[in-house]
């Protein structure tokens, strides 16, 4: 079923009759200039239609579902959840970062009568989405990852971008539903008074999971109650994401050597937190997108490897507004004293506030700093390339 839906460039009744020839049952359109036949459904809204229809199914199935958000994070948890409760259920999560108003919807198409739990991957870049998305879904359970300086152009700051993610806790809240709480965070802790809560954190013993060691150098690695899980993911930052995989599977009944092989045999990749051999030069590919609080954390997780031979290249962070000049200075300043740590920074943003420093240089765009590596080819290093999607570090593998 195809359904055509406008958007800022396009407009996909144009492609109805296409659809039809591609195999398509039936096309709906909002256009009825673009009628074909009686496999054509005119509506006054195709996207509108889309949501209500996943409204519907979703009303008609009953399935549970798990929705989770946040800041940083979002996709790597919803995959380690997903491959944990797995162990046990028929599962149907959000494919890659299909999160958005058309994107939920789409998942929620995707179960069937067999599915068992559903999880659903929830983005937002300004206020009320996520709360609108919530009257699609209907989760029985949420998670928040975290609250970061990410969208803050969309939701005003970072007061905003809390307010924004917290609608997933006030739809819990007003159909009393569950939710998962990270004790470890002090504004989650705070958001979720009044909620039924099951929790983790870290040296908690009165937690649902009381997390008792966590490590990464580099790899990830957790110990709960006497078990040993050594993750395929690589910073301390993704410590919780991997906790909050533990807890929902021991919450919903999986095996604690299934939750172990789950997560020890989970691989990230789509530029997350990759690590890839190149040449002499290990590659630490975090490129996948960027903001100031994900940026904060990769770099000081890596300036804790242990590995004297280090090399960042970081790329400018997109979606800031008013904050972006601030932002950008305060990762330079951040690096900026790490006299044994080489770092290059690329990007317009950057760029705008270059300073002199043995340690540092910018490139104001990626051919110059492609060019520049092709010339300057690092060796015998440990690399961290991060930066916002629309950077696309990710081809500098094609370079090393």
């Amino acid at each position: 079923m195809f359904f055509a839906i406008k958007g800022e460039n396009f407009d996909a009744n144009t492609f109805a009759n296409e659809a039809l020839s591609k195999g398509a049952l039936f096309v709906v359109i909002d256009n009825s200039n673009f009628y074909i036949d009686e496999r054509t459904v005119i509506v006054q809204d195709s996207l509108k239609t889309l949501q209500e229809l996943s409204v519907f199914h979703r009303n008609y199935l009953k399935t549970p579902i798990i929705a989770l958000t946040g800041s940083n994070g979002k996709t790597t948890t919803k995959e380690l959840i997903n491959v944990v409760l797995s162990k046990k259920y028929n599962t149907t999560a959000t494919i890659g970062n299909f999160n958005n108003h058309i994107g939920v919807p789409l998942t929620l198409l995707s179960f069937t009568s067999k599915t068992q739990l559903g999880i659903v991957e929830m983005g937002a870049n300004h206020q009320k989405e996520i709360e609108f998305l919530c009257k699609i879904a209907k989760p029985d359970y949420g998670y928040i990852t975290n609250f970061g300086k990410a969208h803050l152009e969309g939701f005003g700051g970072v007061e905003g971008v809390i307010k924004g993610k917290c609608e997933m806790y006030n739809y819990l809240e007003e159909n009393k539903k569950t939710v998962f709480v990270n004790l470890d965070d002090p504004i989650q802790v705070k958001k979720t008074n009044n909620l039924e809560k099951i929790t983790f954190g870290i040296n908690k013993p009165l937690s649902n999971l009381n997390i008792t060691a966590i490590n990464a150098n580099p790899f990830v690695e957790i110990q709960y109650d006497n078990l040993h899980i050594k993750s395929n993911l690589i910073g301390i930052y993704n410590a919780n994401n991997i906790n909050i995989a533990i807890l929902m599977g021991k919450y919903f009944g999986v095996l604690d050597t299934d939750i172990k092989k789950a997560i020890e045999s989970y691989y990230p990749d789509n530029n997350r937190s990759q690590l890839i051999p190149k040449g002499s030069n290990q590659i630490i590919l975090d490129a996948y997108n960027a903001n100031p609080s994900s940026m904060e954390v990769a770099i000081n997780n890596f300036i804790n490897l242990i590995n004297p031979e280090k090399l960042l290249i970081l790329g400018d962070m997109f979606e800031l507004g008013e904050e972006s000049n601030i932002e950008h200075k305060a990762i330079i300043n951040l690096v900026k004293n790490e006299t044994q740590l080489k770092c290059y920074f690329v990007g317009k943003h950057f760029f705008e506030n270059i300073l002199e420093s043995n340690n540092l240089q910018f490139f104001e765009n990626f051919e110059l700093l492609s060019q520049f590596l092709k010339n300057n080819n690092p060796e015998n290093k440990m690399i961290l390339i991060k930066g916002s999607r629309g950077m696309a570090l990710e081809r500098l593998l094609e370079v090393f």
